[in-house]
């Protein structure tokens, strides 16, 4: 029983060797198929790749500030870019909600500024609390975030310093025009882009009051700390209730901009038709390769055959042919993909671009469904064909 079970292994393995070097035998139509699938691969997770980095923008204003687990806004707000301001009574009416550890203001306004070479830039004013300067990135590439305790102090974002000054190694010490005010960069932060690429500048609250032109409401955000024990989601409920303002946690009011540039851009759908596009193609080019490649090897299936190979061994065979041009190909289209991130990685467009691990999943199973489509029409005739056909 043993010894007939390993025959039959040492058989099986045999016909799987037989079976890759047809495929190999013919290197035009071997390299067709990796090409396709590489191709298909490539396209559909380089594509999926820059769709999910670019809507994430949607959430950088948030995750650029770690402290804040609650947001709070006009109940018509609904974006860091799409909000209505508030009179400055909401800041106290928001304090004194229980369960609020700490509650600070937040500004955020578009300006025009000047350069000293005499160029018009849009750019985007954040204002940060003057006392614990909560609303500020993290990290600082360059100086310190004590300098916006001087005069007119900005501070710039890395990205925002590609676009404004593409040809100085630093902008620290930069004098701008904004609105008719003088703002001196004196520092450089970290941030992540937001989705337009907007040159962002940082400043104390009370100077960002006069950086943005007056209006009676100019509180964009009251950004808020929860008490030790009291869940972020919890706060946010009884902050509605009790404020009458919006309040979503951090993590809500993240999903709330990717959510706002998935419903009113054309984004999903140029990079959906994009993505069947490669399906397409790689169908097609898998294919007709496929249906070659068996086509011109009838002769040596009807052989295995007439030998006595049934119709489930030649199924192995394809298999095995199509799993080994799957595996190499879905190699190469992944390291293709890695290789342009990395490439492209320095230019501010694609800072911080990754791939998450459910994209490759994605197109293994595309591959996967490829190969099964077009070898389910590619086998159609093997096992049509008699084994006295080869006598012919």
């Amino acid at each position: 029983m043993g010894a007939s079970r390993q025959k039959c292994k040492k058989i099986g393995l045999v016909m799987i060797w037989i079976a890759i070097r047809m495929l190999t035998g013919d290197k035009t139509k071997f390299y067709g198929l990796l090409f396709g699938i590489a191709f298909s691969t490539l396209l559909i997770t380089q594509q999926l790749t820059i769709f999910v980095n670019l809507i994430e923008r949607g959430a950088s204003g948030v995750y650029n500030v770690a402290e804040a687990e609650v947001w709070v806004m006009d109940p018509v707000s609904r974006t860091t870019d799409i909000s209505y301001a508030m009179p400055s009574t909401a800041l106290e009416r928001v304090r004194g909600v229980p369960g609020v550890e700490w509650a600070v203001p937040h500004i955020r306004a578009n300006a025009a500024i000047r350069t000293d070479t005499g160029d018009l830039e849009q750019v985007a004013i954040i204002g940060v609390d003057d006392a614990t300067l909560i609303g500020l990135p993290r990290t600082m590439l360059e100086g310190d975030v004590s300098v916006l305790a001087r005069p007119d102090s900005v501070i710039i974002d890395d990205v925002g310093t590609t676009r404004m000054f593409p040809d100085q190694p630093t902008p620290v010490g930069e004098v701008l025009e904004l609105n008719d005010q003088r703002a001196v960069i004196r520092a450089m932060a970290d941030a992540i882009p937001s989705f337009t690429s907007t040159v962002v500048l940082y400043t104390r609250y009370s100077q960002a009051l006069r950086y943005v032109p007056g209006t009676r409401n100019r509180l964009s955000f009251v950004l808020v700390g929860a008490a030790d024990g009291i869940p972020p989601g919890e706060l946010a409920t009884r902050v509605t209730e009790q404020t009458g303002l919006r309040a979503r946690t951090r993590d809500e009011f993240a999903q709330d901009g990717v959510d706002f540039i998935i419903e009113n851009t054309g984004i999903p759908f140029n990079f959906g038709i994009t993505v069947l596009l490669g399906f397409i193609v790689g169908v097609a080019i898998v294919g007709l390769t496929f249906s070659l490649f068996i086509r011109d090897n009838i002769k040596q299936f009807g052989a295995l055959k007439a030998i006595g190979v049934t119709n489930a061994k030649i199924v192995r065979m394809v298999a095995a042919q199509a799993g080994m041009v799957g595996a190499i190909g879905y190699a190469l289209g992944l390291v293709g993909t890695a290789i342009f991130i990395w490439a492209f990685g320095g230019d501010p467009t694609f800072k911080g671009f990754y791939i998450p691990w459910q994209i490759p999943l994605f197109s293994l199973v595309a591959v996967f469904v490829i190969l099964g489509m077009t070898g389910f029409f590619a086998l159609r005739n093997v096992l049509r064909t008699e084994p006295a056909a080869v006598f012919r």
